[in-house]
C-alpha cells in the first residue's frame, strides 16, 4: 500500500511575524513524516514566505496544486498566526479533497508582538469563510495544538482515515453474487440510491457461477493453487476432497469476478443453491476474501458491505459482518455476535476449523461443507450497518468492545461476546429505525472518523443511536 500524501498550506497575514512561518513549514513537514506519511510543499519562493496572504497568493497556491492532482490524499491548512481568510478560501476552494484545518497555540511568556499568533481566534475567521463558500473542511480537538504535539500526531492519524475513507468510497463497485434470497426481506436495497451517492452496482446470477464450476477441471493449476491456500489459511482436514475441489473452484471464481469487473467489495447469495446444487457453503471463501483485505459479505446483504468496506479503508484492518444473534445470560449490555463463517481469521483467536454447516446439514448431511467455525478475539471495536428508504442512505456508528467472556464449545459459527453501554436502549432505536438484524464490525474506535467521512464529506445521513 503506498503511502498516503498531504499538500501543505501555510497561512499568512501580513502584521504578523514572518519569523512564526518559516517555523510552521519546518515542523509540520516533520511532523507529517513521523506520523508516517509523506507530503507535497510549494517552494518558499513562489510567495512572500511560502505562504498564502490574499487573492493573489491564493490564485499561485491554487495554479500550484491543480498541477499536482492525483499525488495528493488531502489537505493540512497550518495557521502559524492569524491567517487571511481570502487567500485561504482561494487557494482551497477546488481542492477536492479533505482539508484539516491546524492553528498553532500561544504560548504564556511569548505573547508580546514579535511571538504572538493569534491563531485560535483566526481559525474561526477561515473557517466561517470556509462556510460561506461551501468548502467542507475537518477541525478537530484541541482547537489550537503545536503540530509536534501528541494531540496533533493522533489529530493526523484520525485525519488520514477520513481521507481513505473519503478517497475509497467517492466511487467505488460492489458486486452483488445472485439475487436477495426470498426469506430475506431484511438485506433489500435501493440501488440507483447508491448510484446517487457514488456506489456501482454490478449484478451477476448465481446461476452463472454454478455453471462455470461445472466447466471447471479439478486438475486447473489455478484450482489446486486455491485448495492449497485454503489448506495453508485455516484447518481443512475434515472436509471431504471433492467438496475441497468445488470449494477451491468457487474461490477461484470469485477472484475472476473481482479482476474482470474490477469491484471494490462483493456480497454473495450463500443459500439455499449452493449447498442444494453444489453441497457446499462458502463461508470459508468469504473468510479468506476478507483476511487479505477484500471486503466480502454474505447472504446478499450490499449494505453491510457498504460500512465494512468503510471501516476497513478506516482501520486498514479486516472487518466482518455478524448478526445481532444472542443474550449472553442476565448481561443487559452484553450480546453474542455471530456469523457461520465468513470472519477473517486475523480477528478470531485462532485459526478456524471448516465444518459441515451445521444449519444446511441437519435435513442434508454432507451437503454444507465450508462453514469456518472458532471464536472471535478480545478488541476494542466500531459497529455500523446502513440501509436505503427514499433515495438516502442511512448509517449508524457506535462503539464497544469484544470480550474474553467463554462460549460453550457446542455453540456452533464464528462469535463472539461484545459488551455496548445501554445496549438495550440501543437496540430498541435499530429495531425501530427499520435496521437489519446484521451489523458489522471493525478494529478500534472509529465513530468519530466514520461520522466525519460518511456524513460531512460523502453525504450520507447519520442516524444516532447512542
Amino acid at each position: 500500500m503506498s503511502r498516503q500524501t498531504f499538500a501543505l498550506f501555510f497561512g499568512n497575514r501580513g502584521f504578523m511575524p514572518e519569523s512564526l512561518v518559516a517555523g510552521a513549514r519546518k515542523e509540520m513537514c516533520e511532523a507529517v513524516v513521523k506520523g508516517g506519511f509523506d507530503y507535497l510543499i510549494m517552494d518558499d519562493s513562489l510567495t512572500r514566505y511560502g505562504a498564502v496572504e490574499g487573492r493573489e497568493e491564493g490564485e499561485k497556491y491554487a495554479k500550484w496544486l491543480d498541477s499536482h492532482r492525483g499525488e495528493f490524499d488531502g489537505v493540512i491548512l497550518c495557521m502559524p498566526n492569524f491567517s487571511d481568510e481570502s487567500g485561504a478560501v482561494t487557494a482551497l476552494q477546488d481542492a477536492g479533497v479533505p482539508i484539516l484545518i491546524q492553528a498553532y497555540p500561544d504560548e504564556i511568556g511569548k505573547m508580546g508582538f514579535e511571538t504572538r499568533r493569534d491563531a485560535f481566534c483566526g481559525k474561526f475567521s477561515i473557517e466561517d469563510v470556509f462556510y460561506q463558500y461551501g468548502v467542507k473542511f475537518t477541525a478537530m480537538k484541541p482547537h489550537v495544538v503545536h503540530p509536534l504535539s501528541v494531540e496533533f500526531a493522533e489529530n493526523l492519524q484520525e485525519f488520514a482515515a477520513v481521507c481513505r475513507v473519503v478517497k475509497g468510497m467517492k466511487r467505488f463497485t460492489v458486486g452483488c453474487i445472485g439475487a436477495r434470497t426470498t426469506k430475506f426481506k431484511t438485506v433489500r436495497f435501493d440501488e440507483i440510491a447508491l448510484q446517487k451517492y457514488g456506489i456501482t452496482v454490478e449484478s451477476f446470477d448465481l446461476s452463472e457461477l454454478i455453471y462455470k464450476v461445472g466447466l471447471m477441471q479439478d486438475d486447473d493449476p489455478k484450482v489446486q493453487a486455491k485448495a492449497d491456500r485454503l489448506r495453508e489459511y485455516t484447518n481443512c482436514s475434515r472436509v471431504p476432497e471433492d467438496k475441497m475441489l468445488i470449494l477451491s473452484k468457487i474461490g477461484v471464481i470469485l477472484d475472476e469476478y473481482i479482476c474482470d469487473y474490477k469491484l471494490d467489495a462483493l456480497t454473495l447469495r450463500c443459500w439455499d443453491e449452493l449447498h442444494d446444487i453444489l453441497g457446499v457453503a462458502p463461508c470459508v471463501l468469504l473468510s479468506e476474501l476478507n483476511d487479505r483485505g477484500f471486503v466480502a459479505s454474505c447472504e446478499i446483504d450490499l449494505c453491510s458491505a457498504i460500512t465494512m468496506y468503510g471501516m476497513q479503508l478506516a482501520s486498514q484492518y479486516p472487518t466482518a459482518c455478524l448478526d445481532w444473534n444472542n443474550n449472553y445470560g442476565t448481561e443487559k449490555d452484553k450480546v453474542i455476535l455471530f456469523h457461520c463463517g465468513p470472519v477473517a481469521q486475523s480477528l478470531m483467536t485462532d485459526k478456524g476449523i471448516v465444518t459441515d454447516h451445521k444449519m444446511f446439514s441437519k435435513n442434508n448431511p454432507g451437503c454444507g461443507w465450508g462453514s469456518n467455525e472458532g471464536r472471535i478475539c478480545p478488541f476494542t471495536m466500531t459497529y455500523s450497518n446502513c440501509r436505503t428508504e427514499n433515495g438516502k442512505l442511512l448509517v449508524y456508528v457506535s462503539e464497544g468492545e469484544f470480550l474474553s467472556d467463554p462460549i460453550e464449545d457446542a455453540y456452533f459459527g464464528c462469535a463472539g461476546v461484545a459488551q455496548i453501554k445501554d445496549l438495550e436502549d440501543k437496540l430498541l432505536k435499530l429495531g425501530r429505525g427499520g435496521f437489519k438484524h446484521h451489523t458489522t464490525v471493525g478494529m478500534g474506535k472509529m465513530k468519530n472518523i466514520l461520522e466525519e467521512a460518511f456524513g460531512y464529506y460523502l453525504g450520507y445521513e447519520m442516524v444516532s443511536i447512542d
